[in-house]
């Protein structure tokens, strides 16, 4: 091993070899600190691995991350004078309630709506803190007051909801024709004309002509593939 001493400390080269390298990708990788056995098992080089872990610490020993060892078992951790900065995160996934998601649905295509008009849509009224949680989400936010008497505060979808559901614009959704040809509504039931009003439909009025033609060439490539096919 190239090493040599000044001034009585030992100095180790930068860089490292490949059976070291194995060990570091092992240890980054691992989910619970690991014992000598296992790292030996787990490595395709033909090593002295306590002597390789003893490099890879000292390599490490000023750096963001440290290579510890704690009842004979080898991390990484972060360095312990910048622990101060590290705040403990933990990421909770929850499902959301059907009230939610009808809730969310009514906002995406009749945007801007109020509670009330959400309620009316719905049938029923408003469960407990419904359209607080797609707020918490940022998927939904006040979009102004509407002009009728008492002002109610109106609704709509935030640009976090367009990347949540990779979508570009709102009227990347499907259409009421569409969501009926794919069975999830019953269109006889709707009237066409107000289903996805405010912004999601004058996003509709706008983009129209250009859809039409794109949608004929889609159908047409989609006939010769399955032409071709057969």
């Amino acid at each position: 091993m190239n090493k040599f001493k000044k001034n009585n400390i030992v100095s180790f080269p930068k860089a490292i070899n490949e059976g070291e390298r194995e060990i570091e990708a092992i240890l980054f990788a691992a989910a619970e600190p690991l014992d000598v056995d296992t790292i030996e098992e787990k490595i395709t080089k033909k090593i002295n691995v306590p002597k390789a872990l003893e490099k890879l610490q000292n390599f490490y020993r000023n750096r963001g991350i440290n290579l510890i060892c704690i009842s004979k078992k080898w991390s990484f951790r972060t360095a312990e004078n910048l622990s101060k900065l590290m705040s403990k995160q933990k990421s909770v996934e929850k499902k959301l309630s059907k009230a939610a998601i009808e809730t969310l649905s009514i906002i995406v295509y009749h945007q801007p709506v109020t509670r009330a008009e959400i309620e009316e849509i719905r049938g029923v009224a408003f469960g407990t803190n419904t359209l607080e949680i797609l707020m918490e989400l940022n998927w939904v936010k006040p979009l102004g007051r509407k002009d009728v008497p008492g002002k109610p505060i109106q609704y709509g979808t935030t640009d976090d909801f367009l990347n949540h559901f990779n979508l570009k614009k709102l009227s990347d959704l499907p259409t009421v024709e569409e969501l009926n040809a794919a069975g999830f509504i019953d269109s006889t039931t709707i009237d066409s004309s107000i289903f996805g009003t405010g912004k999601f439909y004058k996003e509709k009025q706008e983009d129209r002509k250009e859809n039409i033609y794109s949608n004929i060439d889609e159908m047409l490539s989609s006939t010769l593939k399955n032409d071709d096919n057969e």
